[in-house]
């Protein structure tokens, strides 16, 4: 079958790479792609978010199957545009994407369904979130309600930086619209996790567990960013406690949208903070997560485009999916100075060596071709992802990659996977 997959990221590269070994694969279109993608299908001129020319090129390449990678076409209605034109499409609704452009809503299903999750406010308006945060004595959160990129949340251990962060994103309107509502809630104490789950409506299919690094700065020091790195899977999460996260956080989301007349296909991610009085949801998303995607999928065994036909046709429940028993660890490279100020355009070298290691793939996220160069062409340019016989031996392989390559200013943290190495 024909298959168009919408995006550019190190995610889409990564689906790409898994996609192309589907034996029910005839052909595989990458909307835009980059060029990490194009060793795997064909790359298209249109942007994520042209859902008419998606839909339009889909009908004009006989797609059976469109698969979302990135959160904006979802929440702005793309598998609903493609449903509607009589094509398969793997991702939620727009109503259901909402879980994750709306934390406010999100907020909203998690009290209404009883799901754990930390004590927080909704406000519209500067004044009364200054008044609120100016009240409290205890370190607090303060996240945009809408689509920011991952850079939306600020964790403050002070009230005075929280107002701070408050008035940068409500006054300032640094993420523009989707600032207009913020999220104050109490700081959850514990150590995160990626929980994703493959869901069709009504079975519910957990991957396996991985856990994200945010912030910029080695010891989760500095601003958040779409992330650092990853590993798969998570010590942390044990058996018990996967079984607890499922029955008190993944079930009651599922039948909350459900019975909310929002009925959710597609990645059901579920980050999750382990606090000593159990599992607390501190945001969902509605797609695979970059970087966890890297080393989840270098881990599955089994055939992605038939997992994600399943979700589309309701028969999820005669799915099972095989795994790599070995550990993987994904190191993103990005460009110097990002979160904040970058320069794009940097020639990258060494990416034809690192890749040549075994048990490693070199995944990428914000490049170009620059005539017979790969340039730099985002802030997370590359996410370089090893499996091996432990993390440890995992995290070597992939340090030795990123060592390999260079590229001007280029930076990433070295302490990818020392919480589940010290563990």
């Amino acid at each position: 079958m024909n298959v168009l997959l919408v995006g550019s990221g190190g995610r889409e590269h990564a689906m790409a790479w898994k996609l192309a070994q589907s034996k029910k694969l005839k052909k595989l279109y990458i909307a835009p792609g980059n060029p990490g993608t194009a060793r795997h299908g064909t790359n298209v001129d249109i942007d994520v978010n042209d859902i008419e020319g998606l839909v339009s090129f889909a009908k004009g390449k006989d797609i059976a199957l469109a698969i979302i990678g990135p959160e904006d076409p979802l929440a702005g209605g793309v598998v609903d545009a493609f449903e509607t034109a009589g094509i398969k499409a793997f991702g939620p609704s727009g109503g259901a994407a909402q879980l994750e452009a709306d934390k406010a809503f999100a907020k909203q299903i998690m009290h209404a369904n009883s799901i754990p999750t930390a004590e927080s406010r909704v406000f519209d308006n500067y004044a009364d979130a200054k008044k609120y945060i100016a009240s409290r004595d205890e370190a607090i959160v303060v996240k945009a309600a809408g689509l920011a990129k991952g850079k939306g949340v600020y964790v403050c251990d002070e009230p005075a930086d929280a107002l701070i962060a408050a008035e940068k994103i409500m006054v300032d309107n640094i993420f523009g619209k989707a600032g207009e509502i913020i999220i104050v809630e109490d700081k959850l104490l514990g150590q995160e996790a990626s929980i994703l789950a493959f869901v069709d409506g009504k079975n519910i299919y957990v991957m396996e567990t991985s856990q994200d690094h945010k912030a910029i700065g080695e010891g989760d020091t500095g601003p958040n960013t779409g992330g650092m790195g990853a590993y798969s899977p998570a010590p942390i999460i044990t058996e018990k406690l996967m079984d607890q996260i499922v029955k008190e956080i993944l079930v009651p989301t599922v039948d909350g949208m459900n019975r909310n007349g929002t009925v959710y296909r597609g990645i059901l991610y579920a980050g999750i903070m382990v606090t000593q009085g159990g599992p607390r949801t501190l945001e969902f998303n509605v797609r695979f997560g970059d970087p966890e995607t890297q080393p989840i999928l270098m881990r599955l065994k089994s055939d992605l485009l038939d997992v994600m036909l399943a979700v589309c046709e309701g028969r999820l429940d005669g799915v099972t999916l095989k795994w790599d028993p070995r550990p993987a660890v994904c190191v993103v490279m990005s460009s110097g100075g990002y979160p904040g100020d970058y320069e794009n355009g940097k020639v990258i070298n060494g990416l034809d060596e690192a890749g040549k290691l075994n048990d490693v793939m070199v995944f990428h996220a914000g490049t170009a071709n620059k005539g017979s160069d790969i340039v730099t062409a985002g802030g997370r340019v590359l996410g370089v992802t090893a499996l091996g016989d432990t993390i440890a031996d995992a995290k070597k392989k992939a340090y030795q990659a990123v060592d390999i390559i260079s590229f001007e200013g280029a930076y990433c943290r070295r302490d990818i996977a020392d919480k589940a190495i010290n563990a």
